[in-house]
């Protein structure tokens, strides 16, 4: 089963809390505080591999959880990293983040790797909080959660040359001329419901064809197959159009255009690859006086007649692809993503919160920054929750709150926690 698009949820492993510990040996006076740091949760990795041609295997994983980090221990002893998930993909998989519509990732390099969802890092132990003001902390963190989001993966077909054409023009036959491949070929429409795969040896050399479903008019707004797979030929060095000359079903020069405007309204990138027009089905009774028409209107792309029925020219087809093939070697054939520069990217220099005013004694604070500092506060002592506060004062939530109107005894709400607003709170 051809699987080239999936939708699932990742979420990263959760890093280890942090331990409160003292020491406690023999002999030793005063041991002070020894609690370790949590281990950092394990990443998920996407891996490219180029023995997948599918994302069948990910169809069904509607969860990817990473790992959690060890939690910290007494004798100072840090908790080991939580072990990465690896993921292998087919080669030519993008990732893109479904809140954002941003790219995470575009995978075009066998053992290529990703980090698609980070673990969150440990939590510290009491022995980090050790002071000359404060030399016996009772106070560590928990772990922070690990990355979570809803990605989408689409798998684009990597291929050197790529079959398009209307339904029925003899693709197929074509790609099993050419290849060793063993397409479906039959006398009615969309026979090709999946893009096949065919190599071509010519002695010592060899390139990859794809065999793509037929396009028709609206194809790029999503009829018939439509852009579904439209989006497999941006992924190839070049573009051989295949017209069927004996206009039995479309008259050749019309079909032609239609083709190349669909591809046009789709990408102007994949509009202006490289090219060459295959003229099957020169076996029939009027392909040739319909070729000769259409080179009187076609003055500027090479033009192949061809019988794939008969492997008329069939040779010669083979060398000039591969002549095509080799002049464009060094073109960059797989970042082709038509918003390529549009790549996700953490910003840096966000704001850390935002304060709004739910009703007339309820404020809400959101914020990454200051959500995983409420996540990593154990709120056991009072010394955790007066270091929690002063934080928050550090970061100009106070003032903000006082700018914008909050009064004595306020609620103050952060994720599902709530706290009582106090002004003149001296910390």
């Amino acid at each position: 089963m051809f699987i080239d698009e999936v939708i699932l949820k990742v979420i990263a492993g959760k890093g280890g809390d942090g331990c409160t510990s003292f020491r406690h040996e023999k002999f030793v006076e005063m041991g002070g505080p020894d609690g370790g740091t949590g281990g950092k949760g394990g990443n998920i990795i996407f891996v490219g591999d180029e023995g997948l041609k599918t994302l069948i295997d990910l169809r069904y994983k509607k969860l990817i959880k990473g790992n959690k980090g060890e939690n910290g221990k007494g004798s100072n002893k840090t908790g080991s990293k939580g072990e990465d998930v690896y993921i292998k993909v087919p080669i030519g998989t993008t990732v893109t983040d479904e809140e954002s519509g941003l790219i995470i990732c575009d995978i075009t390099k066998d053992k290529e790797e990703f980090i698609i969802a980070t673990g969150g890092r440990g939590g510290k132990g009491n022995a980090a909080f050790k002071s000359n003001e404060n030399k016996a902390p009772l106070t560590s963190e928990y772990g922070l959660p690990g990355e979570e989001r809803t990605i989408k993966c689409e798998l684009k077909l990597l291929a050197d040359v790529g079959l398009i054409g209307m339904p029925s023009v003899g693709k197929s036959s074509i790609i099993n001329a050419i290849s060793r491949a063993n397409a479906k070929v039959a006398s009615y429409h969309f026979t090709t419901l999946n893009p096949n795969l065919g190599v071509v040896k010519i002695n010592e050399d060899s390139y990859i064809v794809a065999d793509l479903p037929g396009l028709i008019e609206g194809a790029s707004d999503g009829i018939g197959l439509g852009d579904k797979f439209l989006k497999h030929a941006t992924r190839t060095k070049i573009i051989a159009h295949v017209v069927d000359m004996s206009g039995t079903e479309y008259e050749p020069y019309e079909s032609y255009i239609t083709v190349e405007n669909e591809l046009k309204k789709y990408s102007e990138k994949l509009y202006n690859k490289p090219r060459l027009i295959i003229a099957n089905k020169m076996d029939m009774p009027d392909s040739k006086s319909n070729l000769e028409d259409f080179k009187k209107k076609i003055k500027d792309i090479e033009i192949i007649p061809i019988s794939a029925v008969t492997n008329e020219n069939i040779d010669n087809l083979k060398y000039k692809l591969l002549e095509l093939v080799k002049e464009h070697k060094d073109d960059e054939t797989y970042n082709n993503l038509e918003f390529e520069s549009y790549v996700l990217y953490e910003f840096k220099n966000e704001k850390p919160y935002e304060i709004t005013k739910i009703n007339e004694n309820t404020w809400e604070i959101k914020g990454k920054k200051l959500e995983d500092l409420l996540r990593m506060t154990k709120f056991n002592s009072d010394e955790a929750t007066l270091k929690f506060a002063r934080k928050l004062k550090r970061m100009g939530v106070d003032e903000k709150l006082k700018e914008l109107g909050a009064r004595e005894g306020d609620i103050v709400k952060i994720l599902d926690y709530e706290f009582e607003y106090e002004e003149r709170l001296k910390y």
